[in-house]
């Protein structure tokens, strides 16, 4: 069973990261592969050749074909992203832009309506929060998020809903509470992926 951890973050030693990795080596010796956007340099950008490509006139560019046969041999897909204004980073956005499309991840039929096709595909949410899980609760952030991203993508391509696990409070001075929100988080979406009991480690550094 492969899985595939997609994090964004400018930072190689931020907690992000460091989570991400955690989560890779609680995942061992399964098949994982671990995609760092960021270290990787992919574009987010939007431009005229995926129009074209979504559209049908063109062919996809091939950095985006890459990342969709990745994702075409993973039965597991989990995104660990930090909370930029209650939403996944730019970074991270650009790329379910642009790897999400019509003609793969989903196809429009003018008589037959929408054809969802990842089914085969299973995605985990792994968000790390500055917040405490109460905010969210009160202003209603933790179920925008979910609606956005499980409803509004996971859902629209036909993608099975995996676990989604918060990692709260990312920001406190706490080390001790802070590494025992990331066990706990990482464990939950292990668990979710390998359906078994895994042993959680220390890996994750920084703040966010």
């Amino acid at each position: 069973m492969q899985t595939l951890i997609v994090t964004a973050h400018p930072d190689p030693d931020s907690l992000t990261a460091g989570i991400a990795r955690q989560l890779q080596d609680a995942l061992y010796p399964g098949e994982v592969e671990l995609v760092d956007l960021a270290a990787e340099g992919f574009d987010p950008r939007f431009r005229p050749a995926d129009r074209d490509a979504y559209r049908g006139t063109g062919a996809l560019p091939d950095d985006v074909v890459r990342e969709q046969q990745r994702l075409d041999a993973s039965d597991h897909l989990v995104l660990v992203f930090p909370v930029y204004w209650w939403s996944m980073p730019a970074l991270l956005k650009g790329w379910v832009d642009r790897v999400f499309v019509n003609g793969w991840a989903f196809d429009v039929d003018p008589a037959g309506g929408t054809r969802r096709n990842l089914g085969r595909l299973t995605v985990h949410l792994l968000p790390v929060a500055g917040d405490a899980a109460g905010t969210y609760e009160r202003h209603g952030y933790e179920q925008a998020i979910r609606t956005q991203i499980e409803h509004g993508i996971v859902d629209y391509c036909g993608a099975v809903r995996g676990a989604t696990a918060f990692v709260f409070e990312s920001e406190q001075d706490d080390d001790v509470t802070r590494r025992a929100l990331v066990d706990d988080a990482v464990d939950r979406i292990a668990r979710a992926v390998t359906g078994a009991a895994v042993v959680v480690g220390a890996d994750a550094q920084s703040t966010e």
